[in-house]
Formats: structure tokens, C-alpha cells, sequence
């Protein structure tokens, strides 16, 4: 696929997906949905290519995986050259280089001056599960304190930790023991009905009340924070909020778990989102953009944490391909030497000042938030009252698909747009993009103005 722009030539979907969408409905079980509703068949940085040929702007970054662009052909040559090698043996059975070298590599790129060490498994989900039994190995306490609004993963553990009902949770009980949820510091929603500055961190300070409340800081092995939370709804904690929370956690032999799945790697404009707030976590769980698209997640943190474990206690046999670990060294190499941190706060500036203009214009967008090149506007039937408005944006969406350009929905509520742009994308694609996206706004908006 040459390197150009958007570029429709059928309805959407072409009749090829229309074909290949009747298939899979007979095939695939019907607890695995799709955003759009074509088939790729190509993708180059930013574009994607269907089966009948269109060419789509890419806002999602396959839900931040693809930080680098579809199909980086630096990342493309070492799956390429790792696979002529072999692809598999088992970390477990027999070792490899990359593993090691990937895992010295993130150790020292973690926030944090103290040693760490490092593990690596194959999901998100995967890697915050290892992360608790971790946390607990070494502190010799069960409960786990998340979020509201906070998205871990959907196995019974990650799923219990996740706060979204429908569609993550609902009819898939009972749920694991001894996870216990906290406010979270969603100034949009304030559960306090406070205003930052004003509040005084109350979000944070509360978890000292939570200990008399909900469960004592005795039984608390770690709490796992999300720095940007995604699929609730890209929240950004107040700026001094992480502080309060570690000097809490320090003062109560708590963990503090940050899950930096679809954080990390340059999206907010720093390796890893917690570098904002100057705070170091105690593990950290790694995924998604970590190896340019191939599955592969991991956890760092402080040396005495992860070696709390017994040898053979902690591993599977996928974990840490050797084909992942090679596009992760590759992943890193290519951050640092194009600057891409750089240039997640350039292109995020960008779309940030795009989404205030149009806040301005059209009353359904209620609030613009995010970090570096993690943006999102959250959605409302009425600004004053904030009533959420979900089938407006599922239109919204809809409408952007049909006009060549790829995004995401999230929020608690099923009301805020989040835009998750590949790093690589031109400004000539982005510019196109931001204008697809407000003609969508401006043709739902008018239809509840």
C-alpha cells in the first residue's frame, strides 16, 4: 500500500467485507463484536486498507497498540529475520537473549531509583495478574484496592478489578474475593461534588477514610492505579493526586501497582505516564504498544517485589516470545531515536486545540481531556445538567467510519470519543482526520441542539 491519504471507493462495508461479515456471523461467537464493519487488508502507519480497497485514517492504533503506525518496516525486519531463527522454545526451557536484553532495557527506563527487575507473559490481563500474585507473594496480604472507573482486563481477577458493568461484567459472577474499589479522581464527576484546586485532593485523601470504612490498610497488599485511566473514559488525575496517594500508601507498608497498558511507550509524551506525576510505583504492568502490535505484556518493579516468588512459581509458556521480545528492543530503539515522546505532545497539542475550538462551537462536547497524544471529549445532551449522551456518540462514531476515519468510543457511560492516533501520523492525515471527526460532531449536534 503506497503512503497516501484517505480514499473510499464502495459503501461501507464493500460488498467484499458485506461477504466475509456474513461468514463470520455464522462462525464466530457473538461475545466477539467489531467496531466497523469491514476487514482489513493492509495498514501503513497511519491508513488502513479493506478488502475492497478503501483507505481509512487510523484514530484508534488498534486501542493503542500500534504507537509506531501499522506495518513499521524496521519492526516488520526483525519479525522477519526472529522467525527465519526460531520462534519458540519456552523462556521457561531454554533462555534467549532478547528476554534478558528487554528486560535490562525497561529496567532502567522505569521510573523509579532503586533495582527492579523485570518478568514478561502475553496479555495485559496476564501481566496484571502476575502483578497481584507478586504484590501478595511479597507482602503476605490479599487485598487488592482499584478504581472506579478503572479497566484491568476480562479474566476473573482483572475483570473483578474492572469497574465497567456492561459489557465486562454482567452475568459473569461470582467475582474473585478481596478486591475493594476507591473513588475515582474524575474532576469531570467529582463523587465529592468538589472543584479542583479548591478540593484539596479529597479524592486522594479519602483512601485514609477508606481504611475505616471499607477495608483496613492491614490487609492491603497493593493498589493498582491506572496514570491515565482508558477505557473509563481517559481520565486525568489532578496534578498532586498520585503524591498523596503514594505518601499514603508509603505510610501504610502499602504497593502501589501501576497499570500502564495502554499508557506507556510514548503516548501521554513521557516513556511511561507516571513520569508526569514524579511519583516512582513499585510494579508496573506493561502491554499493547510495548512490541509494535505482537502480543507481549510484562511487569517491572523494585527487585525485592519480583523476586518474592519461588523459582518455577511464576512464567507459562508463551510468555516473552522470542519474536515479541525482538519487536519490543526494536519498539525502544525506534522511540528513542525519532524522539516520538516529542512528538506525542506535538501532535496532542494539536488535537487538543482542534477539540476546545470545537467545544466551543457545538454544546454536546462537554469536556476535552488528556495527556501528551492521549485525548478524549467527553459527550453530553446538556452541559449544565452533564446528562451523558452514549447514543450520540456510538452515531458520531459511526458517522466517522462511513467517512474514512477510525475511532474509538469509551467512558464509564459509553459518552466520550477518545482519540488514539498513531505517533507516525502526517499532519496532512491528522488534519484530515480532526475534520471528519467535527463534521460527524456538527451533524449529530445539531440533532439535540
Amino acid at each position: 500500500m503506497q503512503e497516501g491519504n484517505l480514499s473510499l471507493k464502495t459503501g461501507i462495508p464493500g460488498p467484499l467485507s458485506a461477504k466475509y461479515q456474513e461468514i463470520k456471523e455464522k462462525n464466530i461467537s457473538r461475545g466477539v463484536s467489531n467496531l466497523v464493519p469491514f476487514l482489513i487488508k493492509e495498514g501503513k502507519g497511519a491508513l488502513v486498507k479493506d478488502l475492497d480497497d478503501n483507505v481509512y485514517i487510523d484514530f484508534s492504533s488498534g486501542i493503542s497498540t500500534l504507537n509506531l503506525g501499522h506495518s513499521h518496516p524496521e519492526i516488520v525486519e526483525v519479525i522477519k529475520k526472529q522467525a527465519e531463527k526460531f520462534s519458540h522454545t519456552c523462556f521457561l526451557v531454554i533462555m534467549y537473549e532478547s528476554y534478558i536484553k528487554l528486560a535490562e532495557q525497561l529496567n532502567k527506563l522505569a521510573p523509579g531509583d532503586f533495582p527492579k527487575k523485570a518478568a514478561f507473559f502475553n496479555s495485559g490481563a496476564e501481566a496484571v495478574e502476575n502483578a497481584v500474585k507478586f504484590a501478595r507473594r511479597f507482602s503476605k496480604k490479599n487485598a487488592i484496592v482499584s478504581l472506579e472507573c478503572g479497566f484491568h482486563g476480562r479474566t476473573l481477577l482483572t475483570m473483578t478489578l474492572t469497574s465497567k458493568v456492561r459489557p465486562y461484567k454482567f452475568g459473569y459472577g461470582p467475582f474473585a474475593p478481596e478486591i475493594y474499589k476507591l473513588p475515582s479522581p474524575y474532576c469531570y464527576r467529582c463523587r465529592f461534588g468538589l472543584t479542583y484546586p479548591e478540593c484539596n485532593l479529597a479524592c486522594a485523601y479519602y483512601l485514609e477514610k477508606f481504611f475505616v470504612t471499607e477495608c483496613p490498610a492491614e490487609n492491603i497488599a497493593a493498589i493498582i492505579v491506572e496514570p491515565v485511566q482508558g477505557e473509563g473514559g481517559f481520565i486525568v488525575p489532578p496534578p498532586g493526586y498520585f503524591k498523596v496517594i503514594r505518601e499514603i500508601c508509603d505510610k501504610h507498608n502499602i504497593l502501589l501497582l501501576a497499570d500502564e497498558i495502554q499508557t506507556a511507550f510514548g503516548r501521554t509524551g513521557k516513556m511511561f505516564a507516571l513520569e508526569h506525576s514524579g511519583v516512582a510505583a513499585d510494579l508496573i504492568t506493561v502491554a499493547k504498544s510495548i512490541a509494535g502490535g505482537l502480543p507481549l505484556s510484562g511487569v517491572i518493579g523494585r527487585a525485592e517485589v519480583m523476586d518474592a516468588p519461588d523459582p518455577g512459581e511464576i512464567g507459562g509458556t508463551y510468555s516473552g516470545n522470542p519474536i515479541a521480545c525482538e519487536a519490543a528492543l526494536k519498539v525502544l530503539e525506534i522511540i528513542e531515536r525519532e524522539d516520538i515522546c516529542t512528538r506525542s505532545v506535538d501532535v496532542g497539542g494539536e488535537i487538543v486545540s482542534r477539540l476546545r475550538q470545537m467545544q466551543e462551537r457545538y454544546s454536546l462536547i462537554g469536556d476535552v481531556r488528556g495527556v501528551g497524544a492521549m485525548v478524549a471529549m467527553e459527550l453530553v445532551r446538556d452541559p449544565k445538567t452533564k446528562e451523558p449522551a452514549p447514543d450520540e456518540t456510538k452515531m458520531i462514531v459511526q458517522e466517522c467510519y462511513k467517512n474514512g476515519l477510525i475511532t474509538l468510543s469509551a467512558g464509564i457511560f459509553g459518552n466520550v470519543i477518545r482519540l488514539l492516533v498513531p505517533l507516525v501520523i502526517t499532519a496532512e492525515q491528522l488534519a484530515t482526520g480532526l475534520d471528519i471527526l467535527e463534521k460527524a460532531v456538527a451533524k449529530v449536534g445539531s440533532r439535540v441542539s
